[in-house]
C-alpha cells in the first residue's frame, strides 16, 4: 500500500487562533501514524497574495510560492484549515489559492475548447473549518458557501476529488470542554490520515 502523503494548509493568518491548535492536533494524529506529513502556514508565507493582472500577464512566483507547488504536487491527500469569515475563507487564503492554482500547473484550458484538463488527479482532500455559528446553520440556511467554493470551484476543477468535511461551530462562547473534545477528535482524523 502506497504511504500518504499529506499536506495541511492553514488558512489562518493569526497564529493565537483556534486553526493552530486544530492544525497541531492533525499533525500530532499523524505523526503517530505511518504518513508522511508536510504543513504550510499561510500567514508566514511572504508573497503578494493579489493576481495583479489575472491571467493576462504571468507574474513571477515567490520562493514560498514555489515550495507550496511543490508540496501540492507531492501531497495525495491535501487539508485545509480555516475559519469562516463572512460565509467564505479568509482572503489571505484566496489569494494563496489564486497565486498558486495557476494555469499549466494545476490545470490547463483545451484550444478552442470551454474544457480544460486538470492537472492534480489522484489526490483527496479534507476541509476542516471553523465559524462562530451553529453548524447546521451554516449548512442548511447559509448553503456553505466556502464550501462550494473550494471543492467545486478549485479542487474539483483542479482534479482533486473526494473532499470531505469537518465543520466546527459555533466557537464563539463555547466552553473548553466543547473546544478539547474537538482537537480530540481532528487528532484521530490526522492519525487515521483521513
Amino acid at each position: 500500500m502506497v504511504k500518504k502523503k499529506i499536506l495541511l494548509i492553514n488558512g489562518h493568518p493569526d497564529k493565537k487562533s483556534f486553526c493552530f491548535g486544530i492544525a497541531e492536533a492533525y499533525k500530532k494524529g499523524v505523526l503517530n501514524s505511518n504518513a508522511i506529513f508536510e504543513e504550510i502556514h499561510i500567514r508566514d508565507l511572504e508573497f503578494n497574495p493579489n493576481l495583479e493582472f489575472g491571467y493576462r500577464k504571468r507574474m513571477e512566483l515567490e520562493p514560498d510560492l514555489l515550495k507550496a507547488q511543490k508540496l501540492i504536487k507531492w501531497a495525495n491527500h491535501i487539508v485545509w484549515v480555516y475559519p469562516v469569515w463572512w460565509g467564505s475563507y479568509p482572503a489571505i487564503l484566496k489569494g494563496f489559492i489564486d497565486r498558486v492554482f495557476l494555469p499549466n500547473f494545476a490545470f490547463k484550458k483545451r484550444e478552442n475548447s470551454v474544457w480544460w484538463d486538470k492537472y492534480l488527479t489522484g489526490k483527496s482532500a479534507r476541509v476542516i473549518s471553523t465559524l462562530d455559528q451553529p453548524a447546521w446553520y451554516y449548512r442548511w440556511i447559509n448553503n456553505q458557501p466556502s464550501y462550494n467554493s473550494i471543492k467545486k470551484l478549485t479542487c474539483d476543477f483542479v482534479g482533486i476529488k473526494p473532499v470531505k468535511f469537518t465543520t466546527i461551530g459555533s466557537l464563539r462562547n463555547s466552553k473548553d470542554s466543547y473546544r478539547e473534545n474537538w482537537l480530540y477528535k481532528i487528532e484521530k482524523l490526522g492519525k487515521l490520515n483521513r
